[in-house]
């Protein structure tokens, strides 16, 4: 392992053979016709207004049947919007949407969902950290569904007061079992974690999807991951802000998932702002669907990280574009993660023009946490590329940890700017790191550096 302090000599770098490879031409071409070829659902323009349907408003009245008729009425009549007016509307359980439906939450209206798990009972078909099972449903949820939004400038409440918070600390033995269970392959109905299991649900989950588009909302004390894409395939996000803080609130979690676009957005979490995940361990490798063809631009993230890929990648990782984005301040700006329980192949991941505050991690590898289960698939991260960083201040510029026999490979870091860097590089197991005009304080670092073990 290679450990560089304050005082690392930045002479060894620089004495290193090959200058850094260029980006292809046609990298952000790409990244143009995957927007581009990205379709925002059709939904027809009639408004269906939950007070039409009998709802009251304040939080002792439950419109949850005003809200389930007016998605009734309006599937009968081909789709349309689902008006939820100014006010705070008492949700108790769980809005499942289904095709051809716009949620609109109004200038002012707030859904207050139900503290009580019991009433997002009975079990739906869902995914936690990446392993199918049958579990208490997310707040808001659409299983395969085509041509549904959720949009307005309302907000969606997953209730300060929720019993689910306090699950947090009663999750081990559930999160242990339903592991075991993905990582075995136990039959998928024989995965039920319902009532006396303490797995959080999520709070926004679109499970089989065609045609998305959350836009404009603000979702707030969500008791799990925030917004989750699962097999989804062209959806666009934008304009949402996320201020919620508890753990394991992602931001934005795209899951096995094509052709996604996540735009002009606020992420203040307490996890990951965005991440792209495929799936964990055997579960993931077997369905084998994974994420790609996703850009993410010109977004304000904030959290405990703020980009990140796994560690749930199992059914894969390609072509993901992170542009004009600025990250906070937290633990990891960019966080990429993996275990020998994992498998899967992470490649064509390009990251440019980012503007970062603060950080404890600028880039973190971490892609050989301890195999909790005995697991020796160990996942390939390769071919990858960040370029145009301005950064104010990180503890840490860049930090791998990597497997003997899967070293990262093929890394590029091009017109990086570090104003303030306390240690430079941590790094084992790397193959082709390639420095271009990367400013590390008052050190500049170019060439090519391989550090790995020794067979």
């Amino acid at each position: 392992m290679l450990h560089a302090n304050k005082i690392w000599v930045v002479a060894i770098i620089l004495s290193l053979f090959a200058s850094a490879s260029a980006v292809a031409k046609d990298d952000w071409a790409m990244a143009k016709k995957i927007v581009k070829a990205i379709d925002l659902p059709q939904i027809p323009e009639q408004n269906f207004t939950i007070t039409d349907f009998g709802a009251v408003v304040g939080e002792k009245n439950d419109a949850l049947p005003a809200i389930r008729a007016a998605m009734d009425a309006a599937s009968k009549k081909g789709g349309g919007r689902i008006v939820i007016p100014e006010g705070v509307w008492l949700v108790k359980g769980p809005i499942h949407l289904v095709s051809k439906i716009d949620l609109h939450l109004s200038e002012g209206a707030r859904l207050l969902f139900s503290s009580e798990p019991s009433d997002y009972l009975p079990v739906v078909k869902t995914r936690w950290e990446g392993t199918e099972l049958m579990h208490y449903s997310p707040l808001v949820y659409a299983a395969n569904v085509t041509d549904v939004a959720i949009t307005g400038t309302g907000t969606l409440d997953g209730n300060a007061d929720s019993v689910f918070k306090t699950w947090h600390k009663l999750q081990n033995n559930d999160v242990e079992k339903i592991r075991k269970m993905g990582f075995t392959g136990v039959p998928l109905e024989k995965r039920v974690f319902a009532e006396g299991t303490y797995l959080r649900p999520g709070f926004v989950q679109f499970f089989g999807a065609e045609r998305v588009l959350l836009e404009d909302y603000t979702i707030v004390n969500a008791p799990f991951w925030v917004n989750h894409l699962v097999y989804t395939q062209y959806a666009t996000v934008r304009n949402i802000k996320v201020d919620s803080h508890f753990p394991n609130n992602d931001g934005i979690d795209i899951e096995s998932s094509q052709y996604v676009l996540v735009e002009n957005s606020l992420f203040r979490t307490g996890d990951d702002s965005v991440v792209v995940k495929s799936g964990r361990d055997l579960d993931g490798r077997t369905v084998g669907i994974p994420s790609e063809n996703i850009v993410v631009r010109n977004n304000d993230m904030g959290g405990e990280d703020g980009i990140g890929l796994g560690s749930e990648m199992s059914g894969g990782i390609k072509n993901v574009f992170f542009e004009d984005n600025i990250l906070r301040k937290g633990d990891s700006a960019i966080r990429f993660k993996a275990n020998l329980d994992r498998g899967g192949l992470v490649e064509h991941i390009r990251v440019r023009n980012f503007k970062v505050e603060s950080f404890k991690n600028l880039f973190w590898f971490q892609l050989n946490y301890p195999s909790n289960l005995g697991g020796n698939f160990p996942s390939t991260y390769r071919d990858i590329v960040f370029e145009n960083f301005e950064v104010e201040q990180v503890g840490t510029f860049l930090e791998v940890h990597a497997p003997d026999g899967a070293p990262l490979q093929g890394v590029t870091f091009k017109n990086i700017h570090v104003k303030k860097v306390e240690t430079p590089l941590v790094l084992e197991n790397v193959i082709d790191l390639q420095f271009e005009d990367v400013q590390i304080g008052s050190q500049t670092v170019d060439g090519t550096l391989n550090w790995r073990a020794t067979p």
